[in-house]
């Protein structure tokens, strides 16, 4: 079934919580831009580099979340290797349009194509990309992986799921909309096809998208190299609190072993 199913008023409402911002003014090695993804349609990014040569992470938040959240965040990723590229979805910091499921799918091809141009143009030489989602955004981090595998060196998974619909029923949609339907968005089905190195992370505690989700995720993989990190005490939103050594340890041993 097509993810268009799920862009009805009530499943867009459950689903995303966009807020607006706007772009910085130019700092150093922080970029923000647009990346057009359809007609007067665009979303926004912000590139935070560490070094020219280092590799990169495209990220894609979760749905309460926009890209200028990780101004916070962004010298972990940094200590652990890697520049960091935000994308925002529609509708959310200076993208434009609003918010859909289908779109999360359509718009990844013209994101992933957007790479080189948006790399270059910020002194990056590095060709080691890794492609991560969070949440809501691991719908994204799948389908660049499973469409574009050829671009990335791995995948990264924070608290991702493996099936939409029962996700959707802990948010409060309607039982009966969701019976006997088919999940459009196949988190499951595509990470069986991935064969990419693998990075999944997620709360023990997470009562939202439970922690059996990723571990699906793991078991589903092919991959030859993967590794499933739990966090001990962690829920949804709170893993860095937890965890944050822990997290981001992972991500450095991860992109090390990777590129080795």
């Amino acid at each position: 079934m097509s993810a268009l199913w799920l862009d009805n008023p009530l499943v867009l409402r459950t689903l995303f919580y966009p807020r607006s911002s706007a772009p910085g003014p130019q700092r150093d090695r922080i970029y923000d831009g647009t990346i057009p993804v359809a007609n007067d349609i665009v979303l926004g990014y912000r590139l935070y580099v560490h070094q020219s040569d280092a590799p990169v992470i495209l990220f894609f938040h979760g749905n309460g979340e926009i890209a200028s959240d990780y101004d916070d965040f962004a010298v972990e990723y940094h200590e652990a290797g890697a520049s960091l590229l935000v994308v925002d979805f529609r509708g959310y910091g200076w993208s434009t349009g609003q918010p859909k499921v289908s779109t999360l799918l359509s718009d990844v091809d013209p994101v992933v194509q957007a790479l080189p141009g948006i790399l270059t143009s910020a002194g990056i030489t590095s060709h080691s990309l890794y492609i991560m989602g969070r949440s809501l955004g691991s719908v994204c981090a799948i389908q660049a992986a499973y469409h574009h595998t050829d671009e990335f060196k791995g995948v990264i998974i924070e608290s991702g799921f493996a099936h939409v619909l029962p996700l959707l029923a802990r948010l409060g949609l309607p039982a009966h909309l969701l019976a006997n339907v088919p999940d459009p968005i196949g988190n499951l089905r595509k990470m069986e096809q991935i064969r990419l190195p693998l990075l999944v992370i997620h709360g023990e505690r997470d009562t939202l998208i439970p922690v059996a989700n990723g571990q699906a995720l793991y078991d589903a993989s092919p991959a030859a190299h993967k590794r499933l990190v739990r966090i001990a005490g962690a829920g949804h939103n709170d893993l860095l609190l937890y965890g944050l050594d822990q997290y981001f340890a992972a991500i450095a041993q991860f992109l090390e072993e990777s590129l080795s």
